[in-house]
């Protein structure tokens, strides 16, 4: 017996029919009085039913038996009408005046499946959120809704989204002109505006935090508005740059101070020095290229994850296996690699775990999510190849999750992403380097493209820490 459970239907004598009522309530939002033959009206806000949830049964409308050339029809009829099957002796439930109205998504298959998809959310926090939007929109980036939140209205108008997704914060505090550099002023702003930041990140699976640590606005009230996505329920992650050292010492205290209060407000942080991006280019790179490049690096962390979620795939790893790897992940590592030619799968991997932004290995992470897109000419072998590198290197104990996506605009080349969470926290001991001891407090880095330091007759030449592995437990097709 099918079962479905709809706020549209109507059983007889259970319930009068519906009568909606708007009155005024708080924030502006208008709530719905439902009112139950055998109870109280029951009020609703933000069309959700308070009142007990009414459920349908295939037998529950009437359906005459029917002979079909089918015999799991013959058992089972209601998916014969449920599929738009004609036969005259069928009474159409959409049609039964003693039913009520069920809701016509029933045979919209394409509203079932947006229903079936998890809701993204990216909001950049402040001037350098701000910025990372803008460069993932013009990246034409799919699959995910984009925000921005500033106390400087100016510098909102000039961005491509959409007016209704830019939130001004701290109207009486600011006025609209910004938080000055004071992180206190971009706290206090958030949580001025806290309502209206609990209605914009309202409805969402994941939200993904980004900000340019250092200044007012994103240091300030990215922890504020990523504490109240936290608190609803929302799988969050924080995506933040460190400011360069030429910015000035104070700049990168208030980025620490910022880093800090972050960590205590998601469920994974992923911080990237924009010190460590210099290494990644020449000595002659421009002062503009080089925020671009962490603008770009920013867009990369976002990217990495929200396609292995709504990117159908080979093999597709959904919101949930995610949402596994890292809720309340505490210290994360991401990296991100791609390679073209004849070893062009394994070299990817392996510049996945290699970059100049990673100080610790992934060997002692609990949970991996790690996705490959080639194009049409992706090939079983090549996938192998990469696994190998990558399940060599991990704790055979740890949780891991495959994606495999088929991107036809990348033909010739693989990327991988890979996300390495569940790092224990370890006490700091003398010898550690600064970074290294900020991800043993929980932060997390992003790994970029790098060439392997080492190269023999054209080919990567195998880590050191790789050989000693010994056998693979994926043997090469």
């Amino acid at each position: 017996m099918a079962t479905c459970t709809s706020p549209y239907f109507t059983p007889p004598n259970t319930q009068r029919p519906v009568t909606l009522r708007n009155f005024p309530g708080p924030r502006d939002s208008p709530l719905k009085v439902f009112e139950d033959k055998n109870s109280s009206p029951s009020i609703s806000k933000r069309g959700v039913l308070s009142s007990r949830q009414l459920k349908c049964t295939a037998n529950s409308h009437s359906v005459n038996q029917f002979q079909s050339k089918d015999s799991f029809l013959n058992l089972h009829p209601e998916i014969s009408m449920l599929r738009g099957d004609t036969n005259p002796t069928i009474t159409d439930p959409r049609q039964d005046s003693l039913s009520g109205s069920v809701s016509e998504s029933l045979k919209d298959s394409s509203a079932l499946n947006s229903y079936n998809e998890a809701k993204i959310k990216v909001i950049g926090v402040g001037g350098g959120g701000s910025n990372a939007v803008n460069r993932m929109i013009e990246s034409s980036m799919k699959g995910v809704e984009f925000w921005i939140v500033n106390t400087d209205v100016q510098a909102m108008r000039m961005s491509p989204v959409f007016p209704e997704n830019r939130l001004q914060i701290g109207q009486e505090l600011t006025r609209g002109l910004g938080a000055g550099g004071n992180p206190d002023i971009g706290m206090n702003a958030a949580n001025e505006s806290k309502e209206s930041i609990e209605d914009a990140v309202y409805g969402s699976d994941m939200v993904f935090v980004t900000a340019g640590m250092g200044g007012g606005t994103g240091t300030g009230g990215a922890p504020v508005i990523a504490g109240i996505a936290k608190s609803m329920g929302i799988l969050t992650v924080g995506i933040v740059t460190t400011p360069f050292s030429f910015e000035g010492r104070r700049r990168a205290i208030q980025a620490q101070e910022g880093i800090a209060s972050l960590r205590e407000n998601v469920d994974t942080l992923i911080v990237i020095p924009n010190d460590k991006l210099l290494d990644a280019v020449s000595s002659s790179t421009p002062v503009t290229e080089a925020f671009n490049l962490a603008d770009d690096i920013l867009r990369q962390g976002v990217r990495g994850i929200s396609d292995i979620i709504t990117i159908p795939g080979l093999v597709n790893v959904d919101f949930a296996d995610v949402r596994a790897i890292m809720a309340n992940a505490g210290s994360s590592l991401m990296g991100i690699g791609t390679a073209t030619g004849k070893t062009r799968a394994r070299d990817a991997a392996l510049n996945a775990i290699q970059s100049p932004l990673l100080d610790i290995g992934i060997e002692r992470a609990t949970g991996i999510v790690w996705n490959i897109t080639g194009g049409s000419d992706l090939t079983l072998f090549e996938v192998n190849a990469a696994a190998e590198v990558i399940y060599d290197l991990v704790d055979p104990s740890a949780n891991l999750i495959f994606g495999a996506v088929i991107d036809p605009t990348i033909s010739g080349q693989v990327s991988i992403t890979l996300i390495a969470t569940g790092f224990k926290r370890q006490e700091e001991s003398d010898g550690r380097n600064v970074q290294a001891n900020q991800i043993a407090q929980g932060e997390t880095n992003l790994g970029v493209n790098r060439r392997p330091s080492s190269f023999l007759e054209g080919r990567v030449e195998i880590p050191e820490f790789l050989r000693k592995k010994g056998r693979s437990r994926y043997p090469r097709a």
